[in-house]
């Protein structure tokens, strides 16, 4: 073994995909890549998510306690990196990248037409958010484009280093 630079340990842990997170706020939608999420339960499906005061999104998802999550596969990786840098204070991102919003069932920010899948979801708590930017949203709403089979997802791993997903392997488990 040998020492690792702490601002690598980020590389390593970082598992889920790179997602694109929507939010509505006067009138106005957004749309902001995030890849700082994890599930804290599954029944209901409960996801911790950071989202910096310093994005525009912020004050959106806080005022308004409602976003969607949006699920991209790997032919929308160089639109989900522009997205990341560049915010939505100077731009409307749906317009600048050509991306479709569509309505959705539950809450009002909108789903993204060309993601294989579309979580729509309510702030639940938010008593991490003064000390650490971290929500805890509740899945009140999930959709699936059946036209996009077997899609692969990226997964940052820092300084502009994307992972694909791999090959899948079933092993032996206690529930199916």
């Amino acid at each position: 073994m040998k020492d690792l630079a702490l601002s690598k340990v980020y590389q390593l842990l970082e598992p889920g995909p790179a997602v694109l997170l929507t939010t509505a706020h006067k009138g106005r939608a957004n749309i902001m890549t995030m890849s700082w999420h994890m599930m804290v339960e599954f029944e209901p499906p409960l996801v911790a998510c950071v989202v910096s005061n310093a994005n525009y999104s912020f004050a959106a998802l806080r005022a308004t306690k409602e976003c969607v999550i949006a699920i991209p596969a790997l032919k929308l990786a160089p639109i989900v990196v522009e997205i990341g840098n560049c915010s939505g204070r100077d731009a409307d991102k749906f317009k600048r990248f050509s991306l479709t919003p569509e309505l959705a069932e539950r809450v009002t920010p909108p789903l993204v037409a060309e993601c294989f899948a579309n979580l729509e979801c309510r702030v639940i708590d938010t008593r991490l958010v003064n000390a650490f930017n971290i929500f805890i949203l509740e899945v009140v709403k999930a959709w699936i484009d059946p036209a996009q089979k077997n899609p692969k997802t990226i997964h940052h791993h820092g300084y502009g280093n994307f992972v694909v997903d791999g090959e899948m392997i079933k092993l032996k488990s206690k529930k199916p």
